[in-house]
């Protein structure tokens, strides 16, 4: 029994390394297609299918799910979801946007997901995103009160036809972005936090950050060291505090400058400053 045992090993551990020198040549080689008019493998999106139900099943387990019947929030949805939501995943009788028509994978139909999953994973998905799927962390964007809303108007979603989602259109004009939250009301700058909101505010798209995915790029300088240097962008001392002014309002600090305003809330602003205090060379 135990020659067999030891056989039977030996196979599977040659086949997974023959499995993993497959797989490995395919990337390495360019094999694989990566481009959007080609869709992922049967196998590929299966596993990703699962991967991902198992995965939003696990992290919305225990998210307690508000009042969610009233008829303003379903109002405060319904004009959040066509200001949001419709350019990518359509609704009753309205096509999505053309750029979203060229996504891969294709974003859902939200009908589908209204009727498939519980509250607790739409709120979790559209909180959080999905990566490689160009589903946008809106925790970002929205408040959780105002992603609830978007909940609760995605419930009844399903049942309205095409002329009846069509006439149900809000006249206001959507609501405003959240303003950023009064100093009073922000917590100290959290390194790891700031970690996260860099990939939220397309840092990665334009500086090389050390220990960040993605982050190789050199359209703006490199911030490897940025805790040991004096000045923010040669211009202010450089200090959590002008950091997360800079951040928030560099055209106010540096008029002319490059970097972009990107609308980043406050403390966002005050997680990244601390997380850039983080990239010293003495470490």
């Amino acid at each position: 029994m135990r020659r067999w045992t030891r056989i039977a090993t030996t196979c599977v551990a040659a086949m997974t390394v023959a499995g993993a020198a497959v797989g490995g040549a395919v990337v390495y080689f360019g094999w694989y297609d990566v481009s959007a008019t080609g869709p992922h493998t049967v196998p590929v999106h299966a596993l990703l299918d699962v991967a991902l139900t198992r995965s939003v099943k696990l992290r919305s387990a225990d998210i307690a799910v508000p009042e969610l019947d009233g008829p303003e929030r379903i109002r405060r949805g319904d004009t959040l979801f066509r200001a949001n939501c419709v350019q990518c995943h359509g609704a009753p009788g309205q096509a999505p946007e053309p750029y979203a028509l060229g996504l891969n994978p294709a974003p859902a139909s939200l009908v589908a997901s209204a009727r498939e999953r519980p509250a607790t994973e739409i709120f979790w998905i559209v909180r959080q995103g999905i990566k490689m799927t160009g589903m946008p962390a809106w925790q970002y964007r929205l408040t959780d009160e105002q992603i609830w809303d978007v909940v609760a108007f995605m419930r009844v979603l399903p049942t309205l036809s095409t002329q009846q989602y069509r006439h149900a259109a809000p006249d206001a004009d959507p609501p405003p972005a959240p303003k950023p939250a009064p100093a009073a009301d922000t917590r100290l700058g959290d390194a790891m936090a700031g970690r996260d909101a860099l990939q939220q505010y397309l840092c990665v798209t334009c500086h090389a950050i050390p220990g960040v995915p993605g982050a190789r790029h050199h359209v703006g300088p490199s911030l490897e060291g940025m805790a040991d240097r004096s000045r923010i962008a040669g211009v202010v001392a450089n200090s959590p505090e002008n950091m997360r002014q800079w951040l928030m309002d560099p055209q106010g600090v540096k008029p002319g400058t490059a970097m972009p305003e990107l609308g980043l809330r406050e403390q966002d602003a005050r997680d990244i400053a601390a997380f850039l205090q983080t990239l010293s060379r003495f470490d």
